[in-house]
């Protein structure tokens, strides 16, 4: 039929009064510009038409892959071939007497499908890491490094099949020839190669998830994971400022991730005062007579003068009244947990005098409320200790000086 209809235009070209030869390319060229003409149209229909009743029907429906399908424009990229097809198809009718510009249209037109495809399965994978995300295991399990890597995979696939189409080769040929070139390639995807290795370990034990609180002192991380991908991992400071961190990383470093404690609904309280040397001292008659008046310690020098008669007052040093003092204090506070490890504790002494550790836990993970806790156990244990004549360490300043 194609030959009927060329012979028709070409013979009523002649008519016209157009030699032979101009009146059969006016002929192929008029075929051509109709081809395009015809793949335009195609094009249009399409895009304006098809994807917009995709569209519609994908948000009428009550499952959510389609909509991430919509969204991520893998039915708007492969709409791209349809076009390209269109010309794959027809360009031979028009073109067959023009061998080389056949050949290198039939060629541009693999290669564009080839790279649209690749589009097409970009997108997909996108399409289906959103999916994914909305299934809970998400939380626990993130899969965006595999995403990553398989689109490494299709790249480097699609570059040898656009490769073997521009240079007339099987892929086979190509893929021969990567065994020479491997050394490069591992140079080359180096930080791919380990983030891969470091994604895969990170999930296989479970190590790190997205909302997970970390902190990382050689990167100066401390903060939530935003984002696990293949090559890093962003956490965003409690500053909001975004720390980007190597995957690989977190199996050569070591780090903190403080999830167990949130997940078990505990803080730990592990903070230190420094008491001056100087000022601990065996308890006088006028010391232990003025303890006995607070009732969080007066039950300990009571029992200690009850079995020490002879010397009550060589037996009781002001620090071990202060210690009871704090612990009795410390289990009036419901929010502290008295199952677990509850200590007051002398630390190793230092040029800076001798640190009384307070390590106990809060029954509750929240910073802010924990944050107020704390502040309220240290702002309470500052202000009493000179009730016990005890005095803070701290380094001697200009106004200290002059006042001595």
């Amino acid at each position: 039929m194609n030959l009927r209809v060329g012979k028709a235009i070409s013979d009523w070209l002649i008519k016209l009064g157009l030699e032979e030869t101009y009146a059969i390319w006016l002929k192929d060229t008029i075929f051509f510009i109709a081809i395009i003409v015809v793949s335009i149209i195609i094009d249009l229909i399409a895009k304006r038409i098809i994807l917009k009743i995709i569209a519609k029907l994908a948000a009428k429906t009550k499952t959510t892959w389609d909509d991430a399908l919509v969204e991520r424009k893998v039915f708007n990229r492969l709409s791209h071939i349809a076009a390209a097809l269109v010309i794959y198809l027809l360009a031979p009718l028009a073109l067959q007497d023009y061998d080389i510009v056949l050949k290198f249209i039939i060629i541009l037109t693999k290669v564009y499908m080839a790279f649209i495809v690749m589009l097409v399965i970009d997108s997909f994978l996108n399409a289906s890491h959103d999916i994914y995300l909305t299934y809970e295991a998400s939380k626990t399990r993130p899969i965006k490094g595999y995403i990553q890597v398989i689109k490494i995979i299709i790249n480097i696939i699609g570059g040898i099949i656009i490769l073997s189409i521009l240079l007339n080769k099987t892929p086979i040929y190509f893929l021969g020839g990567l065994g020479a070139i491997t050394a490069i390639l591992i140079l080359v995807f180096k930080d791919t190669i380990l983030g891969f290795v470091g994604s895969i370990q990170l999930s296989a034990n479970d190590m790190l998830r997205p909302g997970d609180w970390i902190t990382m002192s050689k990167y100066e991380a401390d903060g939530t994971v935003i984002e696990m991908s293949l090559t890093t991992v962003k956490v965003q400071n409690f500053d909001k400022s975004v720390t980007t961190i190597p995957t690989y990383s977190f199996i050569s470093d070591s780090f903190h991730n403080w999830r167990a404690m949130e997940e078990a609904g505990l803080r730990r309280i592990k903070r230190s005062i420094n008491i001056d040397i100087t000022s601990i001292k065996f308890c006088d008659d006028e010391m232990l007579n003025r303890f006995l008046k607070m009732e969080l310690v007066k039950d300990l020098i009571s029992t200690h003068q009850t079995i020490n008669s002879d010397a009550p007052c060589q037996s009781l040093t002001n620090l071990r009244i202060f210690k009871e003092y704090i612990q009795n204090y410390l289990k009036q506070i419901p929010e502290i947990k008295r199952d677990l490890t509850f200590l007051i504790r002398q630390q190793q002494t230092t040029e800076k005098g001798l640190p009384i550790e307070i390590y106990v836990f809060a029954d509750y993970s929240d910073f802010n409320r924990f944050e107020d806790l704390q502040f309220s156990i240290f702002e309470h244990v500052l202000s009493v200790v000179n009730t016990f004549d005890l005095k803070i360490f701290q380094n001697p300043t200009e106004i200290g000086i002059i006042n001595k």
